[in-house]
C-alpha cells in the first residue's frame, strides 16, 4: 500500500473524490487561488468539515507526485472513520467497561499507527483523534498499525475537550499522561476509562488536561526526560489491562 494511492491531485480529481463520498482528511489549496473549480472544492470541504490549508506553490510542488496538481492536493483517509458511539456499542457487545484512547495532537503517523496497534492488543474499544494539528488515517498509519485498523475503530472529533465532557456524562472518567502526575501504580484505573496521551513535544494541552480526572506519571530512571508518545501509551494502557485482570 503506497501513500500516493491516497493523495489526490488536480481540480476535477479532488471534486470527484468529494462527490464519490471518499473521506478526505485535508485539502491543500494554492494561496490566493479563487476560480470556479477551487470555489467548488472549498464548498465541498466546508460541507464535510474537511480541514483546508492555503499554501505556497513551492509547497504544492514538493508534495506533488505527478507535477500536475493544478493548485490543489487532497489527502484521502486510507480507512473510514468510526463514530464515538460505535466504540461504546462495541464495549457493550463485549460486556466490558468502555476503554478508549484519546490522542491530543499526535502528529507523527508512525506514532499514531503504533498507538492503534497497542489499543487493539490491549483490548481498547477505540481511538479518538482531533481534526486539527494531528495525523489522520494515512496509508503510513495503516502500515504501522499492522492490520489493527481493520479491527479497532478510530473516530475524528472537532473538539477533544468537549468529547471528554460528553463521555463523562456516559459514565467514563479520564486519566492523562503527565510527567508531574501521580505515579500510575498508585492510581485506581479500573472501570469505564479514557486514557489521554499528548503531543510528542508538548504533552497534553492545558484545556484537555483540565477536563481529565487524574494525571498519571510513568516512573523513569534514565537521564532523558520522556518516553516516545506511543511507548507511553503502551505502558499506561497495559497498566489498565493489568488492573482489569486483577
Amino acid at each position: 500500500m503506497r501513500y500516493e494511492e491516497f493523495t489526490i491531485e488536480g481540480r476535477n480529481a479532488v471534486i470527484e473524490a468529494f462527490r464519490s463520498g471518499k473521506t478526505i482528511d485535508k485539502v491543500f489549496i494554492l494561496d490566493g487561488c479563487q476560480d470556479g473549480p477551487i470555489a467548488t472544492i472549498k464548498r465541498e470541504a466546508k460541507k464535510r468539515d474537511t480541514l483546508v490549508r492555503y499554501v505556497a506553490k513551492e509547497r504544492l510542488d514538493q508534495m506533488s507526485e505527478t507535477g500536475k496538481h493544478q493548485g490543489v492536493i487532497a489527502y484521502a483517509a486510507a480507512y473510514e472513520y468510526a463514530e464515538v458511539e460505535d466504540m461504546l456499542r462495541l464495549a457493550e457487545e463485549r460486556g466490558e467497561a468502555p476503554f478508549l484512547l484519546l490522542l491530543d495532537g499526535i502528529e507523527d503517523p508512525h506514532n499514531l499507527g503504533a498507538v492503534i496497534r497497542t489499543a487493539n492488543l490491549a483490548g481498547a474499544h477505540g481511538v479518538i483523534i482531533p481534526k486539527n494539528r494531528a495525523a489522520g488515517l494515512t496509508a503510513s498509519v495503516a502500515r504501522t498499525s499492522a492490520g489493527a485498523l481493520n479491527y479497532t475503530p478510530v473516530a475524528k472529533v472537532t473538539n477533544l475537550a468537549k468529547t471528554i465532557e460528553e463521555l463523562k456524562k456516559q459514565g467514563l472518567w479520564f486519566v492523562c499522561a503527565d510527567m508531574d502526575g501521580t505515579q500510575m501504580y498508585q492510581l485506581d484505573l479500573k472501570g469505564p476509562i479514557g486514557l489521554v496521551i499528548g503531543n510528542e513535544g508538548e504533552g497534553v494541552s492545558r484545556l484537555v488536561k483540565e477536563k481529565c480526572d487524574f494525571a498519571a506519571s510513568i516512573p523513569m530512571k534514565g537521564e532523558i526526560d520522556s518516553l516516545n508518545a506511543s511507548v507511553a501509551a503502551g505502558v499506561l494502557a497495559y497498566e489498565i489491562v493489568r488492573q482489569r485482570l486483577v
